[in-house]
């Protein structure tokens, strides 16, 4: 049985199930019982996220412990200069702290859905995007890092976690599989490099993939 959704949140959706001030949940797209989000994605930003049913799998996914990679596609107002992008790839001092070093890197062109409604940049202003893969999880880590070299966030889409994308998937829909961890036993008796090799099975061992539309 699969174990694992990944959705594909469409903007100013929350990532919960519970009502809240007549927002958009979860709960419109989701169907599945007993599934929960493996961390959050920000009401205005869009793209990947994973729930699951399991506990040691939601735990394996989110605790920052495992440091899975989380990549995001980036709009931003104004010119990408080297500086910016090298200042990223450093580390950004942000108010709650020094960020660790991100992979950064400007995109010619991108092919990405409408979003509705559109971004709306100031005047006399350009956009870029700038793919940016980082490995923490602090509230609105992304916007707040490019915003801190000059680049304030139009638009961000988080595109992958770990091996999972949201390739072949349109807002609003989900891909489920199943993913097979260590057993309890296991997991207790290792650690250091004995543990890496087990994050290294979790992450590419996918068993099952299948596709669903939702249906509104």
């Amino acid at each position: 049985m699969p174990n694992l959704i990944l959705f594909n949140k469409p903007f100013n959706v929350l990532s919960q199930f519970s009502a809240h001030e007549g927002k958009t949940t979860l709960a419109k797209y989701i169907k599945a019982k007993g599934f929960h989000p493996a961390g959050r994605l920000d009401y205005d930003s869009e793209g990947l996220m994973l729930l699951t049913n399991e506990g040691p799998l939601q735990h394996q996914i989110s605790h920052p412990s495992h440091k899975l990679p989380k990549t995001y596609w980036v709009q931003v107002e104004g010119e990408v200069k080297k500086e910016a992008l090298d200042q990223l790839r450093a580390g950004v001092k942000l108010n709650d702290g020094m960020t660790a070093p991100a992979k950064v890197r400007q995109m010619a062109s991108v092919k990405i859905w409408p979003r509705h409604p559109p971004i709306r940049p100031r005047e006399g202003q350009i956009t870029n995007w700038i793919q940016v893969t980082i490995i923490e999880g602090r509230n609105r880590q992304v916007r707040r890092m490019v915003a801190a070299v000059g680049l304030p966030c139009l638009r961000l889409i988080r595109m992958q976690i770990g091996d999972w994308t949201i390739k072949g998937l349109k807002p609003g829909e989900i891909r489920e599989d199943t993913v097979a961890l260590p057993s309890e036993s296991v997991q207790q008796a290792t650690s250091g490099a004995t543990k890496k090799n087990i994050d290294k099975k979790f992450d590419g061992n996918v068993t099952r993939s299948k596709y669903k539309k939702n249906r509104r």
